[in-house]
């Protein structure tokens, strides 16, 4: 018997005559059948003659050219996003085999364990599965969900269990009740919409009205006093989409300059080539003066002076595609990735830069961690290392890294910890206007924290979307993840298991000193250390 590195197992036979090893058993017999062969959320179709590697229904190829070549790697993505809207249906695969990295929710009924999946916007499949381990422990729960992707899956046409994949579609009966709670509200909301338009246009009093509205409605909530409002000006809008296609998204190799405001992109809009001021949230200049810019120069003509093609006003709207249950999932999936990076990989990496910007979101808004450009590759046995040329990000690095130049994956833990805090708050670590008497994100923190007033931290944008127990838990990791003493952070195994699972217990954190200068070594557990701390004041440099 043999186990090849892929996971193939062969039994042989030795024939005397041919000399050589014939097989008499391959399992998997075929590619299909291999460990997540068929990609996030596909699975390997065995009731038919040969294996095929399928989407699951109501999932769709991520790259149709690649299913097309044999390429399953990407996987699938749902054709419909989830809504969570509590009336979410269940579709019935039956005879599937039962995917990889499920959680196991005890002392549970069939029932019960619906109603826990439909509970958790997070939860996008449930199983009863027949895996009793009584024998083994004494339990017999057999309910099973699965909060992330569906990996290795397969049907099974003699054995294999229901797989319930929760779905926007409602069941006939369910869909003739609700079709009037669906229609009714859209078509008064139409209608409203219509008669104020309506009357703002009798307000304004024919064509020159009219136009100030639709300026109004395209570029946000403004004072009527305001320049834009009040001037009439033949002056396009263009939408955020096409400014930043034209500027291949803002990329950095188009940045012409720069200074208090924010920052000029060089762009191609059309066969035209344009260059586009970007207003950042901190900016100097502020919006008031932004917009009386834009009013001044698309007054003006003249070849010596810069001509203003359009304009775009986008506003904190844009937060609402952002809700909590996408966040927590942005969150889970960074933590995921940094687990792969430290612990399941075959090399184990150190990012050193993980931050907002360096995690990018696909159209599923699945994150992406990416920029490993600084990354540091460590032994299998090596716990920590000195550099003397620290690179990153301030704010984002651990204290012992950006005052010492020790690295370790307390590091990254420490990043995360930081871009949690700020996936929840809606809030820079470096943030200080709504923050009085904090000097960062994190002193903000912790100061809610002792005050018992957690929910003031969170984004006022996903109040109404979150979930208190995860996002008060939420919190509450991060307070972990950003300790002073690296020997106290937990690993990400940990971290990725507590987000998972809220029956885990989470210890109380200590107060971050931000930073503090002090002699340690990072010891892993079961060793003891001393660390001698004094406060000291990090200044930029």
């Amino acid at each position: 018997m043999e186990i090849s590195y892929s996971g193939k197992v062969n039994i042989l036979s030795w024939n005397s005559n041919m000399s050589a090893w014939t097989a008499l058993y391959t399992q998997p017999a075929h590619r299909c059948n291999g460990y997540a062969y068929c990609g996030p959320y596909g699975y390997c179709d065995n009731s038919g003659t040969a294996p095929t590697c399928k989407c699951i229904d109501g999932f769709e190829p991520k790259d149709d050219e690649d299913w097309i070549n044999g390429r399953f790697l990407e996987g699938c993505h749902r054709k419909k996003a989830l809504r969570c809207s509590g009336k979410d249906g269940f579709l019935t695969l039956p005879g599937m085999k039962i995917p990889d990295h499920f959680l196991l929710i005890r002392n549970k009924s069939f029932d019960e364990c619906t109603v826990e999946c439909l509970s958790n916007c997070s939860c996008v499949a449930y199983a009863y599965a027949n895996m009793s381990t009584r024998a083994i422990d004494g339990d017999d729960t057999r309910c099973l969900i699965w909060t992330g992707m569906l990996i290795d899956t397969e049907k099974c046409s003699e054995r294999g269990e229901n797989l319930y994949i929760r779905t926007n579609k409602l069941s006939g009966s369910m869909r003739a009740t609700n079709i009037l709670e669906i229609v009714l509200p859209v078509l008064a909301a139409l209608l409203a919409f219509i008669c104020t338009v309506f009357i703002w246009i009798c307000w304004f009093r024919g064509k020159q009205g009219s136009k100030k509205i639709l300026t109004m409605l395209m570029l946000g909530d403004m004072d009527s006093n305001h320049e834009l409002a009040d001037r009439k000006l033949d002056l396009p809008l263009i939408s955020f989409r096409e400014i930043s296609i034209a500027t291949h998204n803002f990329s950095d190799s188009g940045i012409l300059g720069g200074g208090g405001f924010g920052t000029v992109y060089k762009g191609t809009l059309g066969d035209q080539e344009i260059a586009v001021k970007r207003l950042c949230s901190g900016s100097g200049q502020g919006l008031v003066e932004f917009k009386n810019e834009v009013v001044l120069i698309a007054k003006l003509q003249h070849r010596n002076l810069v001509k203003l093609l359009g304009c775009c006003i986008d506003d904190a709207a844009r937060k609402s595609l952002l809700d909590w249950p996408t966040r927590f999932q942005i969150i889970k999936g960074v933590a995921r990735g940094l687990l792969y990076l430290h612990q399941d990989s075959r090399l184990k990496i150190i990012h050193r830069d993980l931050k907002a910007s360096n995690v990018l979101l696909d159209a599923e808004m699945r994150p992406k961690i990416s920029d490993f450009g600084t990354a540091r590759i460590f032994g299998i046995d090596e716990q920590q290392s000195n550099t003397n040329r620290v690179v990153g990000t301030y704010g984002y690095m651990s204290p012992e890294y950006a005052l010492e130049g020790i690295v370790s994956l307390k590091s990254d833990v420490y990043s995360f910890g930081v871009l949690l805090l700020e996936v929840v708050s809606g809030l820079k670590i470096s943030a200080t206007s709504p923050i009085t008497g904090s000097p960062n994100l994190i002193a903000y923190a912790w100061g809610l924290w002792k005050d018992g007033n957690l929910r003031d931290l969170v984004d006022p944008s996903i109040v109404e979307s979150c979930s208190p127990d995860e996002i008060l838990r939420c919190i509450h990791i991060g307070l972990l993840l950003v300790q002073d003493n690296p020997n106290a952070r937990p690993l990400m195994p940990w971290v990725v298991s507590s987000l998972d699972n809220n029956g885990i217990e989470l210890p109380q954190p200590s107060e971050p000193s931000y930073f503090a200068r002090r002699s340690y070594r990072i010891v892993e557990a079961g060793e003891s250390s001393v660390s001698n701390m004094s406060l000291g004041t990090l200044e930029g440099r």
